[in-house]
Formats: C-alpha cells, structure tokens, sequence
C-alpha cells in the first residue's frame, strides 16, 4: 500500500454527517416493503443510524457492517456525491504519486 493510498475517501450524506464510500455496499429509496422491513431489522439490531436531523428519510445507504443509515438526501444526489468523490480521490492519488516520481 503506498503512501497516498491511506486517506479513505468521505462522502457528504447530509447535514455534516459523512460515510467512507469504501465501507457503502448500496444506496437506496425508503419506499419498498423490503426496505421498510431492512430499517426495522437495523433497529432491532441496534445497527440503525439516523442521519436525517428530524426530516424525511429519502434514501438508506446499506454498508458492509450490516449498519443501515438514514439520509434525509435522495439517492441520486448521494450518488453524485459519491462519483464526485472518487474522482476526487483518483486524482489526489495521481497527484500524490507524481510528487513521489512514479506513474500513475
């Protein structure tokens, strides 16, 4: 692992509140029978986090701890976030490992 591979790429789900996209498995819509019963399963787990500050949860990101996080952002507008990102995080990889004389 090389040296500008150790900063984990941090997404804004909303309202200060982030998630490492390497730990996100899926981002989903609230409004399916299986997703309501995924939330309710989470609780029962104490593996729920609620990250919507008292609104609407309009998306539930999955990770690959089991943890199931409410978001008060839609899917969409998290998933750009995420693409955002990750091109973020390739291009500081590049930068890092051009300063150290290598090729990208």
């Amino acid at each position: 692992m090389k040296r500008g591979d150790l900063s984990p790429v941090l997404v804004n789900i909303g309202f200060g509140n982030v998630v490492s996209a390497a730990r996100v498995i899926a981002i989903v819509t609230p409004g399916s029978s299986p997703m309501k019963r995924l939330r309710e399963e989470a609780k029962k787990r104490g593996k729920l986090v609620d990250a919507t500050e008292g609104r609407r949860t309009r998306s539930i990101i999955v990770t690959d701890s089991d943890h199931v996080i409410l978001s008060a952002l839609q899917a969409e507008t998290i998933t750009q976030r995420f693409a955002e990102g990750k091109e973020e995080g390739v291009q500081k990889n590049q930068k890092s490992h051009a300063e150290d004389g290598e090729e990208a």
